[in-house]
């Protein structure tokens, strides 16, 4: 351990300018691609909704249009049918009616019959003739209605199809806007990825090259015995020193990284399999709980802001060795921490 601080003491924490400068641009471009796709998004969404529901009104609006039509244009047949009808008895009541006059110009005693005949079938006919010109004027009615109507369904025609094209546009741009933010996002993920790595290398630094610290995806993995005894959360002498280290670091990301980038560092607690008997925990849960946030009051107490920590306790559910030795045992036991978005 003297031989681990005299390194410390001699690396210093002249570590983080380049690097903070990088990770801070980077997690501030992707809380900024990530609220300008949100914000886009919804107004998209937004219009689409509106335009769906102006959609369904131009769908219905065509429907009754469409069926008003239907009746205007049986309302025509029929009348066309009684006005072919009245025509056919104009034409009989015409033929009468000459008959009639031929019949009172040839013929002397009955010539007076004749003629109150005649003038019954004219004025008969005259009836007639007034309600053929009404049946006409109906007709010539319901044909300007349908004419109306026409000209209304296919503005409405139109301006659906105009709707339908925009909506396609704007469908084609949330596509095309959700394309570019993914593909944007996917290369901020990967310099991310690279800058964790990067930090994990400064914390080994720091810490030294033991066998009881490693790096596992994008955690920083210590075991338990570094900072517990077995069974126990309270620190030992020795862990506090290496939480010393890992304070330091965090107090100078947070003077680095601007106040409104959402981070954290996630303390993670593991124990091994084996149940707890007796003792001051109940469970396997309990232990490493009380462990993480015995590291994460350990950082507060050392200054670090307390809504950079998280404490999360996993028990004996997460292994990263399956198998029953006490070396599995042991690898199992152990502090994780990570640093990821809030």
């Amino acid at each position: 351990m003297a031989l681990a601080r005299t390194r410390r003491g001699e690396s210093g924490m002249n570590y983080w300018p380049g690097f903070v400068d990088a990770l801070s641009t980077l997690i501030l471009s992707i809380i900024f691609i990530l609220t300008v796709f949100v914000v886009v998004q919804f107004y998209l969404q937004q219009e689409v909704a509106g335009k769906d529901t102006a959609l369904s009104r131009l769908n219905a609006q065509i429907a009754q249009l469409t069926e008003l039509l239907s009746m205007e244009k049986t309302g025509k047949a029929n009348l066309e049918d009684q006005l072919a009808q009245l025509r056919a008895s104009l034409a009989g009541a015409e033929s009468d009616r000459d008959k009639y006059k031929d019949l009172a110009e040839g013929a002397g005693a009955g010539q007076a019959a004749a003629q109150g005949k005649v003038t019954e079938l004219s004025g008969q006919l005259d009836s007639e003739k007034k309600i053929s010109a009404r049946a006409l004027a109906q007709v010539e009615i319901l044909n300007q209605q349908i004419a109306a109507l026409r000209r209304q369904l296919t503005s409405l025609e139109t301006a659906l199809d105009a709707a339908e094209q925009k909506d396609k546009e704007s469908q084609s741009k949330i596509a095309d806007l959700g394309q570019r933010l993914n593909l944007a996002l996917a290369q901020k993920v990967q310099e991310l990825t690279k800058y964790r790595s990067d930090f994990f290398g400064k914390l080994r630094q720091i810490l030294g090259n033991r066998p009881d610290m490693r790096i596992v995806g994008d955690r920083f993995v210590l075991q338990s015995e570094v900072f517990f005894d077995t069974g126990k959360a309270d620190l030992k002498p020795e862990g506090d020193e290496e939480l010393d280290q890992v304070a330091g670091a965090l107090i100078e990301l947070e003077k680095q990284i601007p106040p409104d980038i959402a981070w954290v560092l996630r303390v993670d607690g593991h124990t091994d399999v084996r149940p707890i008997n007796g003792g001051q925990f109940k469970s396997n849960w309990d232990l490493s709980a009380a462990r993480a946030i015995a590291v994460v009051q350990y950082l507060i107490a050392k200054g670090v802001a307390p809504q950079r920590l998280v404490a999360a306790g996993f028990g004996e559910f997460q292994p990263i060795d399956t198998g029953t030795t006490e070396e599995a045992y042991r690898r199992n036991r152990r502090i994780e921490f990570k640093l990821t978005e809030r």
